[in-house]
């Protein structure tokens, strides 16, 4: 299990798990998480960022189009092409109150007792999750209206880690609320060395990280420290 509230910054690999073929040099440059996105589309459990478009042959993300019916990433297959070393970081996505039941499930079935990650800013779907003891939870929260409810949430459910969004973590009164909910912080997205100093000044001790060169880099500097 990883020692997610470390005085290093934990690395995490934004989004790599969407692309198997990407894991290898996620993992040489320093990453302890490998990010991935899951999604339930018609009882099948899809690795991608991409969303749906109802009946619309298209998956969108915020710059671009891809047609829906190209060849779309199982999470069976991810954990299938992922080493049983490399922590895969599960962020939940969409709407189905189930798909927490359905990704633990799943997961018991491919790989037993593996540890993983999950996170998801449906915190509901992370219910499933809590009698598992190789899972790691992580709450993630975007803005103001979701940390107001958070200790609510936690006074009756396991975190293992709290992630919020840069932009919330600017604001000193809800970093103090998640450093005294948990042990761990996580923020995204890093994009820049800049801001991952800003984020560890801030107090977060995990990073998720967009780009393999910045992570190497961070990885190298992290070594060195």
């Amino acid at each position: 299990m990883l020692d997610l509230g470390g005085k290093n910054p934990l690395l995490v690999a934004h989004r790599v798990g969407n692309t198997p073929g990407a894991v290898p040099a996620a993992v040489e440059a320093g990453a302890d998480l490998i990010e991935a996105d899951v999604h339930l589309y018609r009882r099948r459990l899809e690795v991608r960022h991409t969303k749906t478009l109802g009946v619309l042959p298209w998956l969108w993300d915020r710059w671009y189009l891809v047609p829906a019916a190209g060849e779309r990433l199982s999470l069976a297959a991810l954990v299938a092409a992922t080493p049983p070393e490399v922590t895969l970081m599960l962020d939940l996505k969409g709407w189905h109150r189930w798909l927490g039941r359905t990704v633990a499930a799943a997961m018991e079935a491919a790989a037993p007792g593996r540890p993983y990650v999950v996170a998801s800013r449906q915190w509901p779907m992370l219910t499933a999750f809590e009698s598992l003891e190789h899972v790691q939870i992580i709450h993630s929260l975007r803005g103001p209206r979701e940390a107001r409810v958070l200790q609510r949430r936690l006074a009756h459910h396991r975190t293992d880690a709290i992630c919020m969004h840069q932009q919330l973590l600017a604001q000193p009164r809800w970093v103090a609320q998640a450093r005294r909910l948990s042990p761990a912080l996580l923020t995204w997205p890093v994009v820049s060395h800049a801001t991952a100093r800003d984020a560890v000044a801030r107090g977060a001790n995990g990073l998720i990280v967009d780009g393999l060169d910045l992570l190497a880099e961070l990885s190298a500097k992290r070594a060195t420290a």
